[in-house]
């Protein structure tokens, strides 16, 4: 497993960090043995496993049986958890006790914070009380719930954040480096604005939506990078794989297996039921 240390040494000998998303055991496992260094639960998940209509609504307890899972599944890369919306806009103490949970009870090494920009006195109390800080900067569900910006927009392929803000952004990274954040994850970075950021703080900066290689690393959810959405059976996305694709022809040759009363692949021979 490499050390938070050897990843933020990284920065300076320019080798990138490969991060995924990843919400359950099965794909943490495949993840980890592919060698990845992250494995991130992100609060994506309110949506995706849970069937929340934003990411606003996970909770805490959603997050850390999910966090728990993938834990469970890692064994040699380091695993990161978000805080759900709540606890750092509630403050220090309750930041502070969120981060406790997630480190004491899933196992986690380090924890995002979405928005963190605008509490780096909750970044700092966090790092202070000795849990490493993963801090989102960008266009966050945060930032786009304040200012009416259509988040879904943000998260198609090419969105990025606009220049105008280059000289924010730039000084928002040096704050949350300031504050103790151990790594940046830049939102919608895009290929002006990431170097910028990238170059202007001693800390790795990742990115999933509108990162590149102008950053230290990236971060996909794994689920998306497999083509495992539904929707990739009507629009088959630019991806690894076409799981999606995959499991349906599987799944649909399963259903005419039972229906003609074939034996179905891999089950269990007739001559050994009722064993």
């Amino acid at each position: 497993m490499p050390s938070l240390p050897e990843l933020i040494a990284r920065k300076k000998t320019g080798e990138k960090i490969v991060g995924v998303v990843a919400w359950d055991y099965q794909m943490a496992r495949i993840a980890d043995r592919a060698g990845v260094d992250l494995i991130v639960v992100g609060d994506s998940v309110g949506i995706n496993l849970w069937g929340h209509a934003n990411p606003f609504e996970v909770t805490l307890d959603e997050m850390l049986v999910v966090a728990k899972a993938v834990r469970r599944g890692t064994k040699g890369a380091l695993v990161s958890c978000d805080f759900p919306y709540g606890p750092l806009q509630q403050g220090t103490a309750s930041a502070v006790a969120a981060a406790i949970r997630i480190v004491k009870e899933a196992g986690a090494d380090l924890v995002k914070l979405d928005g963190a920009g605008d509490f780096l006195d909750g970044v700092e109390a966090v790092r202070r009380a000795g849990v490493p800080v993963f801090a989102q900067m960008g266009i966050t569900p945060q930032l786009a719930l304040r200012y009416g910006v259509d988040y879904a927009a943000m998260s198609k392929a090419g969105a990025q954040v606009p220049a105008e803000l280059a000289d924010e952004l730039v000084a928002e990274a040096k704050r949350l480096e300031a504050a103790g954040a151990s790594m940046i994850d830049f939102t919608n970075s895009g290929p002006d604005i990431g170097p910028l950021v990238a170059g202007a703080v001693s800390i790795p900066v990742l990115g999933g939506f509108g990162g590149g290689p102008w950053l230290d690393g990236r971060i996909r959810m794994a689920h998306a990078a497999i083509g495992y959405a539904a929707s990739g059976l009507d629009n088959p996305p630019d991806t690894y794989a076409q799981v999606a694709r995959i499991a349906f022809d599987a799944l649909s040759e399963y259903a005419g297996d039972v229906r003609a009363a074939r034996q179905i692949k891999g089950g269990i021979p007739v001559a050994d039921l009722g064993r």
